[in-house]
């Protein structure tokens, strides 16, 4: 069992948690997940969070014209963890380049915009919005319906993954995180066409799909029927998905965000082992937002009890037999 400790952390134990993302430097590993804390203004409300416990804030998901999202109802607590149905509500790219963006402290933590969209052309379009700005990266949420596909979502298909990420290289220098899809044959196949068409890092995983029904009205729960399923039931899933995309990305050098059910230090720690570089937490903060902190502490405590100089030496560390992947950890 890993400690989690609340007690103030020393600027050497922070040293401890700096990673390099892309080029990004980033004051601790865990990246605040879009959806999760709306446009990054929500959690600087809540009385003991600091930007300074996560290394950067995914912002809420976005697209070219302003969206209502689903009908209600668009969340559901599950058996360990949550269904949500959002339906991508958001103001346009427009309005959050001009009015929210600006209200955003960017001295404090790293901000990366989360690009969505039907097509490939408004993925584009949202991400050229992205590229005149002050945000630090863009990552591709490519789980959205292609409507002239008959719905088919990018993400479930290497070849529409590989358009998306192509199309949106050809408008921004910023570093590109492709958020990979669970819902697939192969999502290591998946990961290689987009490392060939330019991504810089992948967020790994999305959402799995599920859904609930009222057995009394016989009726799903959830306005839109179905819905992402969160939390640390999909903790295993996703931990084998991370192991997987990085046997791909490791000889590339394509860094990994991990993410699926993260909610104490043994839960990241696991993550940074099976090969992400930094860590995802979502689901975990509606019921914690002060969480961060508390990772950050089980962490460090960690790398001191086994003589570890700092988290990145982590980062594929997973032991096989007869071999250790990844780097050395000693210190």
């Amino acid at each position: 069992m890993v400690a989690t400790l609340t007690t103030e952390l020393s600027e050497a134990d922070r040293a401890r948690l700096k990673v390099d993302f892309c080029g990004l430097g980033l004051q601790s590993p865990l990246v605040l997940l879009s959806g999760c804390v709306g446009f990054g203004e929500e959690y600087t409300r809540v009385a003991g969070f600091s930007n300074r416990e996560v290394g950067a804030v995914c912002l809420k998901g976005t697209t070219a014209a302003p969206r209502l999202g689903n009908r209600p109802h668009r969340i559901y607590e599950t058996p360990m963890g949550m269904l949500n149905a959002i339906g991508l509500q958001n103001p346009g790219v427009d309005y959050v380049v001009k009015h929210i963006l600006p209200e955003l402290d960017f001295t404090e933590t790293r901000y990366i915009a989360n690009v969505s969209g039907s097509t490939v052309e408004e993925y584009v379009e949202v991400t050229r919005g992205f590229d005149d700005s002050p945000i630090d990266a863009i990552e591709i949420n490519i789980s959205c319906p292609n409507v002239k596909e008959g719905g088919v979502a990018f993400g479930n298909d290497p070849d529409m993954s590989a358009r998306v990420v192509e199309a949106c290289r050809k408008v921004t220098h910023k570093p590109l995180i492709t958020k990979l899809s669970p819902n697939q044959t192969s999502i290591e196949e998946n990961a290689r066409r987009c490392i060939e068409a330019g991504t810089d890092a992948f967020a790994v995983i999305n959402t799995l799909m599920g859904m609930a029904i009222d057995i009394e009205q016989r009726t799903p729960l959830l306005g839109n029927i179905q819905g992402g399923v969160s939390g640390p039931a999909i903790k295993p899933i996703a931990l084998l998905k991370v192991r997987q995309v990085y046997q791909v990305c490791r000889q590339h050098g394509i860094p990994i965000i991990g993410q699926g059910g993260v909610a104490s230090s043994e839960d990241a720690l696991e993550f940074l082992i099976a090969g992400a570089t930094t860590v995802g937490v979502g689901t975990a903060l509606f019921y914690d937002p002060l969480l961060c902190s508390k990772i950050n502490g089980g962490i460090v405590d960690y790398l001191k009890r086994h003589e570890v100089a700092t988290v990145a030496q982590l980062t594929g560390s997973l032991r096989l037999e007869g071999e250790v992947s990844g780097c050395s950890i000693s210190g």
